[in-house]
């Protein structure tokens, strides 16, 4: 039987024998039903009341100034098997889910973390297993936590499971030949344990129908070059479609695990440029494509479904740790002196390099969880609690596998992976997991937002509410979103941001007066409003209710964003289609990039029907980009077409991305004719392109189809 045969056997089994002993003892007691099953939903957090661990909540409010976050829902970490029966001083799987049923929880997140070998390129966070004891991870470990979870007792909770942190990436940066590589990535790689293993966690525990599977994906700074990200996707494809899993069992995937990285780089943007040098070229940025964690996270979205991965699939981002706030927070970008000074003296992530991660000093607690806060993501979340150590900073002995990593050490002056930087660990540290209190409440002294009560500006006896926000107006719609606009709230210390409700669900936030929502559907009246809230968590009440109805479906796009078109090849029969496209945002609310594809339609003639595409160069960067080539049918001149899609970021109004220079061939690099295609003209110099399609979520917002 397969093991998503047992599983459901064991459910089946379970449900019979309960009904049984109900029937033989109806005359003698009344016993309890099962729980009623949770529904499946696209993101489990939207609506959701989330389990907080009084294990953790307990030492986070004796601390000072703890207690104002001690009811913050975090996940629980099984990183051993001794952790699924628990012990005299921690509760077992199956307290925790027991105690989130009396807490009136409907979400349960539970961190699976015990492969094989694991964590190769970390001593401190090293498990109990080899690197070949497979089938004690599936047997002693898998098994037993899908038996709990699957107990219909927990069928109304919904289970956000975290697969593996530090793995499946370890395996693309870590396993030969580069400065951070380790004898013992290469050894995982090899086996494929890490793939096996994932692929078994991915496919037993998503036979549970309430299992929702996000899959780790390490950071901007660990995967943000083109050189990682891609392969990073294939990884991740391979290891979901490994041990009978298949994309169906992964609900989306989580950056920043146990991390550090800065949510948002609000100072500067990677397309600044000072004195003719890119802000990719700083040596903080070091040519990645990505400043901060949200742009990564969207991007990969975007990279992920277009390797296979379920459209719908949503992304967590662990904000437990990336604050970054107290006094050395910038609130400007540096000098225009040089690149570097311009980055370090804005950047708001104050590690000495991007590649630390251990207990790091002046971090601050980051942004509380949230559900939908933007575009792609299905929540913030606290993957790791605050104030459980990454690593010691001094070799320990201990029965948990765990070594002693010199990236924990303050006196360390690093590798390769780190830029042979100091790796500005805390000193006096424990072993990984243990309470580490002097961490603890420096995470509350610079946490951004800051905390009441925790020292920083808008904490202390702040109660008072910004006021509600008033003016809120449609600037722009299409048949698939909405965008609204709003006069902004005032506040004794400053509003920090808004939440945007429709039809009095929460679907996202914004930091600006304004916010586009979208995956809309067409003709379909929506009630908006809008409340403020303050860096001391105060909000404001809710705005007066506006209605808007979305535009009606149909062939011609009439929003606020147009296609400009310039033809880059003279010729209409040789063997590549050139172009250049840039959009522009005709409207006056910025647009998510992330929801936007442009379609240019032709048609390929005889030859080859696989065909490659290609960014040679764009403004924006050809690494925001992705791009393929797409079958439209039999119709005349558009029998295919070649979508480009946006991995992140937005168009301010009144904005143009700048140059997209794109070229695409057939597989046999056989000629075209180009003289029939539907999106071709022979304008040398940018112009609006009717007949390239620009879609928003799905619905035609620019040009004419053919």
């Amino acid at each position: 039987m397969s093991t998503r045969g047992r599983i459901m056997h064991r459910l089946h089994r379970r449900l019979a024998a309960a009904s049984a002993l109900a029937m033989g003892a109806a005359l003698m007691v009344a016993i309890p039903t099962p729980a009623s099953a949770a529904a499946r939903v696209d993101n489990p957090y939207v609506g959701a009341t989330a389990y907080v661990n009084p294990d953790w909540s307990a030492k986070a409010a004796a601390e000072p100034g703890g207690a104002a976050i001690a009811d913050t829902p975090a996940f629980v970490w099984m990183d051993r098997i001794a952790a699924i029966g628990g012990s005299a001083s921690a509760m077992s799987l199956r307290e925790h889910l027991d105690t989130a049923l009396d807490q009136g929880a409907n979400l349960f997140q539970v961190v699976i973390y015990d492969l094989p070998g694991r964590d190769c390129a970390a001593l401190a966070s090293n498990g109990e297993l080899g690197p070949t004891e497979l089938d004690r991870y599936k047997n002693e470990y898998i098994d037993p936590i899908s038996d709990i979870l699957a107990d219909p007792a927990y069928a109304s909770l919904r289970i956000v499971t975290i697969i593996e942190p530090d793995s499946l990436p370890n395996i693309v940066t870590n396993a030969g030949g580069t400065a951070g590589s380790t004898d013992a990535c290469a050894t995982m790689k090899a086996n494929g344990n890490y793939e096996k293993g994932i692929g078994y966690a991915l496919h037993t525990l998503g036979a549970i129908p309430n299992v929702y599977n996000y899959i780790d994906a390490a950071h901007h700074g660990w995967l943000g070059w083109d050189s990682n990200m891609g392969p990073a996707a294939t990884e991740f494809k391979k290891a979901a479609t490994s041990e009978g899993a298949t994309v169906n069992d992964v609900a989306g995937f989580i950056v920043n695990t146990a991390n550090y990285s800065a949510l948002k780089e609000p100072n500067f943007k990677i397309t600044d440029s000072v004195n003719g040098t890119t802000v990719r070229q700083s040596k903080w940025i070091d040519w990645n494509y990505y400043t901060d964690e949200l742009t990564f996270a969207q991007a990969l979205r975007t990279l992920l479904v277009s390797e296979g991965f379920n459209s719908n699939i949503g992304m967590l981002i662990d904000t437990a740790r990336n604050g970054w706030g107290g006094s050395a927070r910038p609130t400007s970008a540096g000098p225009l002196t040089s690149v570097d000074a311009y980055v370090n003296g804005g950047r708001v992530d104050r590690r000495i390099h991007a590649g630390n991660w251990c207990n790091q000093s002046g971090a601050g607690i980051g942004e509380r969880p949230t559900a939908a806060p933007e575009a792609g993501i299905d929540a913030y979340v606290w993957a790791k609690p605050p104030g459980e150590s990454d690593g010691n900073s001094a070799p320990v002995e201990n029965d948990e596998g765990k070594g002693f990593d010199r990236m924990c050490d303050p006196t360390y002056t690093g590798n390769g992976r780190n830029g042979n930087s100091m790796t500005g660990a805390l000193s006096n540290s424990p072993l990984a997991g243990h309470w580490f209190s002097a961490q603890f409440q420096e995470l509350v002294k610079n946490a951004y937002p800051p905390i009441d009560g925790g020292g920083n500006p808008g904490g202390g006896d702040d109660t008072q509410a910004p006021t509600a926000p008033t003016g809120v107006t449609v600037t722009a719609k299409t048949s698939g979103s909405v965008s609204l606009s709003w006069t902004a709230s005032t506040d004794n210390t400053g509003v920090t941001g808004y939440d945007v409700f429709r039809d009095g669900v929460k679907v996202g936030s914004s930091t600006t007066t304004s916010y586009t929502d979208s995956g809309l559907s067409a003709s379909t009246a929506y009630s908006y409003t809008v409340k403020a809230k303050d860096a001391a968590g105060n909000v404001s009440a809710a705005s007066s209710a506006l209605s808007a109805t979305t535009s009606a479906g149909g062939g011609t796009g009439t929003g606020a964003l147009k296609v400009q078109y310039k033809n880059t090849d003279s010729s209409a029969t040789d063997n590549q289609i050139r172009m250049g496209l840039q959009l522009v945002n005709t409207g006056s609310t910025a647009v998510d990039l992330s929801t936007v594809k442009l379609r240019y339609w032709f048609t390929p003639e005889a030859g080859a029907s696989t065909f490659g595409t290609s960014c040679d160069w764009a403004v924006i960067g050809c690494g925001n980009l992705t791009h393929s080539v797409k079958t439209n049918g039999s119709v005349a001149g558009a029998s295919h077409y070649l979508e480009v899609s946006f991995g992140s970021g937005t168009l301010a109004a009144g904005a143009s991305t700048g140059e997209i220079q794109m070229r695409l061939n057939k597989s046999d690099w056989s000629n075209f004719n180009e003289a029939d295609d539907y999106s071709r003209s022979t304008s040398t110099s940018y112009a609006d392109a009717s007949k390239v399609g620009l879609y928003v979520t799905g619905a035609l917002a620019w040009g004419t189809a053919p």
